[in-house]
């Protein structure tokens, strides 16, 4: 499994309902197969492919080549305990060249940046091995570390899934410790450990066909980091049972080889390949995605589809909107309590924006939240902005009252506002990330002169403002609802 962990903030909390995912793709060169766990070092996020190499970030969004790695081999796996980084990776087996019989090879560096002085891969040796005989393959190694113990699965299709320790000192397998057999059709393993419950997730289906390829990736849990893994409907994984977590998605096909990003404050996300990106030429690439938990299970999220919205608090339920004067709707009260039940009918027009705006001041208006009245200071039209960037598989949002370019800013009074014109500046470009339980963070890329790490929160049933956030309230979470 793939598990980076960072302080970094996420973005306040919306429910999407009803709507088409976000066709948000990372940028940049993002090809890779087998992509290992996701990995800051020294300031920047690395992750590592089948045949060496690999791909570098500032942020998650944007990726390069660069990453050096030795041994060749394929499916690595890395993890940092203590001030090592821990390289696993495979060579031979996995059925190519016809064969199975392979080794699990172990390194080590104090740094994944080749031009660091602290970069160099030491061999630790081989901590597992399959003869080509027995029905095992030794194949894409995937790292836990929990409670002080180190835990290496691995495995492919041809035979079962197996589970060892090693020493966290050292990298070596633990004197004694023998393979134990967990799961059965799957490959590409990883693992996870949440609420006393270990997490097991593999990869099932075909791969390396391109847009034809039907990976998916499945889970099953339990009490045991040496199982029994079961799956919600209680079907054992070693009897080929598996929750579904995340399978082909629009144009993207084939997604495996899970690895976990934990940003903080509530913010999962996982990495994966693509089989085929069939917007680039159908190529394996990196994909990064929301990471949601239903009912104790991991289920792939959504980033927000461009669209227009109700923006919701999830403190209150009221809408954020501007702070402008109501305008009412022509409408004769006695329709409602005199009418005669055969007196004709007829539909009442929706506010336009044209009827609404007409007293709006020409300059800054502040926004406050309120009853949702599906009026136009309520409605909000949500884009990627071309061009500016992202952070972990979402990228920067404007966020513009429907119909005009009037767009949502932070201040440097350290407040949320609406300027007249969308510039594209940083105070205007929003982070909206999915939380674990499907709602959503909102957070200026930057706000004038103020400290990164705020995100809007709602400080009373009616105020929204810029403010830390906190993961275990709900005032600084939101739902994307469509009008």
């Amino acid at each position: 499994m793939k598990r980076l962990v960072t302080g970094a903030l996420g973005l306040c909390t919306i429910l999407a309902v009803g709507i088409v995912p976000a066709r948000a793709q990372l940028q940049g060169e993002t090809f890779i197969h087998d992509p290992s766990t996701v990995t800051l070092s020294e300031g920047r996020y690395y992750t590592f492919g089948t045949r060496g190499g690999g791909l570098v970030s500032e942020d998650g969004w944007t990726w390069h080549g660069g990453p050096e790695r030795p041994g060749g081999g394929v499916a690595p796996d890395v993890i940092k305990i203590g001030d090592r980084y821990y390289m696993a990776y495979a060579v031979g087996g996995g059925g190519m060249g016809g064969g199975h019989a392979s080794q699990v090879k172990m390194m080590w560096t104090y740094s994944l940046d080749p031009k660091s002085p602290k970069f160099k891969f030491h061999d630790i040796g081989v901590v597992a091995s399959s003869d080509g005989v027995e029905t095992a393959d030794a194949f894409d190694p995937a790292f836990l570390y929990v409670d002080g113990r180190l835990w290496l699965t691995y495995g492919t299709y041809f035979g079962p899934i197996r589970i060892i320790e090693l020493d966290p000192k050292t990298g070596l397998r633990l004197a004694g410790n023998q393979p134990v057999d967990v799961a059965i059709d799957m490959e590409a393993t990883a693992m996870m450990h949440r609420d006393g419950y270990y997490y097991l997730l593999g990869t099932h289906g075909t791969c390396c066909d391109g847009p034809n390829s039907t990976y998916h990736i499945r889970v099953g849990r339990s009490r045991s980091p040496l199982g029994p893994y079961v799956d919600h409907m209680g079907t054992p994984l070693l009897r080929g049972g598996g929750k579904l977590v995340i399978s082909a998605r629009g144009r993207n096909m084939g997604p495996g080889h899970f690895g976990l990003i934990e940003l903080g404050n509530g913010v999962e996300k996982f990495s994966m390949h693509y089989e085929a990106d069939m917007d680039r030429s159908g190529r394996s690439v990196l994909g990064i995605a929301p990471l949601r938990w239903t009912d104790g299970w991991p289920v792939a999220g959504e980033n927000v589809a461009p669209g227009m919205y109700e923006i919701a608090s999830e403190r209150s339920g009221y809408a954020l909107q501007l702070a402008t004067d109501v305008v009412r709707i022509a409408f004769d009260a006695r329709r409602s309590f005199m009418a005669k039940p055969s007196d004709p009918v007829a539909p009442i027009a929706d506010q336009t924006l044209a009827e609404e705006s007409i007293g709006w001041p020409q300059g800054s208006i502040r926004v406050d939240l309120g009853d949702y009245m599906n009026r136009p200071r309520q409605r909000w039209t949500i884009a990627p902005v071309p061009g500016a960037g992202g952070y972990f598989g979402a990228p920067f949002y404007s966020i513009v009252i429907a119909g005009t370019d009037r767009a949502l800013a932070a201040n440097a009074a350290g407040e949320v506002e609406t300027v007249a014109t969308f510039t594209g500046a940083s105070e205007q470009l929003w982070q909206i990330d999915q939380l674990t339980d499907g709602t959503y963070r909102i957070a200026p890329k930057a706000a004038p002169g103020r400290k990164p790490g705020l995100a809007l929160v709602a400080i009373g049933a009616s105020t929204p403002t810029l403010a830390p956030f906190d993961p275990v309230s709900p005032a600084g979470r939101w739902t994307f609802r469509q009008p």
